[in-house]
C-alpha cells in the first residue's frame, strides 16, 4: 500500500490543469487567479487627510493661522491656500498640494476666523498617494485563491473582471444498492444517500461545481454507462464499492469505460480503499461508501487535486501542532485520522477527539473542525502528547 504522502503526490502529479476565463469581479471570490496583477493605478490616488483637523505649511507652524476654508471628502479645494493660512480638513479630504502637514483637531484651539495649531512634521497625519499601492507594483501572483478582501483591493485598483482558472465541473456517483434519495423514506436496510450532498458544498467550497448524476444500482454494465456520461466532466468522484467485495463493481466499470487505475488502497485509517485513476486527462477519484471514509479521502486527495486543477498556489488545509489531550494507541502501519474539536487554551491548541470514532459514524463529523493525524509508524501517544492536525477552520 502507498503512504498519504506518496498517494497524494502521484494524484497532484497526475491532475491535468484548467484553462482560464474571464469572470466579473464581483463573481470571483474562491476563485483562483490565472495570470498575475500589477496595479495600473495607485491607492490611495492622491494624498489626503488621515484625520479631522488643520491642514497647513509645516513650516508655518506652530503659529496662530487664518482658516480660509474647509475641504471635506470627495470635495478638493479649486484655488491655493494663501501663505501662512490654514484649511480645515477633514479624514479622507484631498490635501492641497502647498500644504504638507496635517494637526489634529484635539491639538487645535479654535478662535473664530482663527486657530493655534502646534509644530508639525512635514507629512505628519498625510496618506500619500501610492503609499498603500503604487502603480506597477505586484498585488496578486497567479495560483492566488481570492478571498473577500483581495476583492476589495482589486475594486480598488480598478479591475472590474479578472481572468481566473475554470472552475472544474465535478461528476458526482454514488453506488449501492441500499441507497436512496433523500426524499425517499429509507425501508428496511436501507440507507439515504447522504454524502452527495457533503461533497456537493465540499467542492463548492473549493471553487468546483458539483453535478449529481445519482445512485447506480450495483450492476457493472449500468455502472460502466453511467461513468462515460460522467466522463465529460472535468473531474468524477464516486462513493461506494471500490473495495473486494462481490458487489463492489466500480474497478470493472471503470476499465470498461476507459479508466486507467493509477493507484488502489492507501495505508490509512479511515480510507484505505481510495482508488484514482484516469481517462485521457480527466481524473477519477473512487472514495469509501462509509461518510467518515469519504470525507477523508476527499480532504486528503479530491480538494489538493481540485484546488491544483485550478492552478492554487496552496491546496493543503493548515497543519498545526496540537496536543491530543487523551492520548492514543494504535497499530503501526497505518496512518489514522481521528475527528476531533481543536480549541486554543494560551499558546496551545488542544485537540478532542469525537467519542465515536466509527467510519459509518455520520454524526461524528458535526462539529469537528480538525482531522488529528496519527502518523503511520506510531503506535503509542501519551495524553497531551503532540501529533499534526488538519485544520477545517481558524483556531
Amino acid at each position: 500500500m502507498l503512504s498519504v504522502a506518496d498517494a497524494l503526490q502521484a494524484v497532484l502529479a497526475r491532475v491535468p490543469r484548467l484553462g482560464g476565463e474571464r469572470v466579473p469581479l464581483a463573481a470571483a471570490c474562491g476563485r483562483v487567479l490565472a495570470a498575475p496583477i500589477a496595479a495600473t493605478r495607485p491607492s490611495p490616488g492622491f494624498d489626503n487627510s488621515a484625520m479631522d483637523g488643520y491642514a497647513a505649511r509645516s513650516s508655518d507652524l506652530p503659529g496662530r493661522l487664518p482658516v480660509v476654508g474647509v475641504v471635506a471628502a470627495g470635495e478638493p479645494r479649486g484655488e491655493p491656500v494663501p501663505a501662512g493660512s490654514c484649511v480645515r480638513i477633514f479624514t479622507g479630504a484631498p490635501l492641497p498640494a502647498e500644504l504638507d502637514a496635517i494637526v489634529i483637531q484635539e491639538d487645535a484651539k479654535r478662535d473664530g476666523d482663527f486657530v493655534e495649531l502646534p509644530a508639525a512634521q512635514p507629512g505628519e497625519h498625510v496618506r500619500r498617494r501610492g503609499e498603500d499601492i503604487a502603480i506597477g507594483e505586484p498585488v496578486f501572483a497567479a495560483g492566488t485563491r481570492l478571498g473577500a478582501w483581495d476583492l476589495g483591493v482589486l475594486a480598488a485598483l480598478g479591475c472590474s473582471s479578472v481572468e481566473v482558472t475554470r472552475a472544474p465541473r465535478v461528476a458526482l456517483i454514488a453506488t449501492g444498492d441500499e441507497l436512496v434519495g433523500v426524499e425517499t423514506v429509507p425501508g428496511p436496510g436501507q440507507l439515504v444517500d447522504s454524502s452527495m450532498y457533503a461533497l456537493a458544498a465540499l467542492i463548492a467550497e473549493c471553487g468546483g461545481i458539483a453535478k449529481r448524476i445519482g445512485i447506480v444500482r450495483d450492476d457493472p454494465a449500468v455502472l460502466a454507462e453511467q461513468l462515460a456520461l460522467a466522463l465529460e466532466h472535468d473531474a468524477v468522484i464516486t462513493t461506494g464499492g471500490v473495495s473486494v467485495g462481490e458487489r463492489d463493481h466500480v474497478h470493472a466499470a471503470l476499465a470498461a469505460a476507459g479508466v486507467t487505475l493509477e493507484l488502489w488502497k492507501v495505508a490509512m485509517k479511515p480510507g484505505k480503499p481510495f482508488s484514482f485513476g484516469l481517462r485521457d486527462r480527466t481524473p477519477v477519484f473512487g472514495l469509501p461508501g462509509n461518510p467518515v471514509s469519504t470525507l477523508v479521502g476527499f480532504e486528503l486527495f479530491v480538494r489538493p487535486a481540485l484546488l491544483a486543477m485550478q492552478g492554487a498556489t496552496a491546496t493543503a488545509r493548515p497543519r498545526v501542532p496540537v496536543q491530543l489531550v487523551p492520548g492514543f494507541h494504535k497499530q503501526a502501519g497505518r496512518a489514522h485520522y481521528l475527528r476531533a474539536r481543536v480549541i486554543r487554551s494560551g499558546d496551545a491548541l488542544l485537540a478532542h477527539p469525537h467519542a465515536k470514532q466509527g467510519s459509518a459514524m455520520l454524526s461524528s463529523l458535526v462539529g469537528c473542525n480538525a482531522l488529528v493525524e496519527l502518523a503511520a509508524e506510531l503506535t503509542e501517544l501519551p495524553p497531551g502528547g503532540t501529533c499534526p492536525a488538519l485544520l477545517f477552520e481558524a483556531v
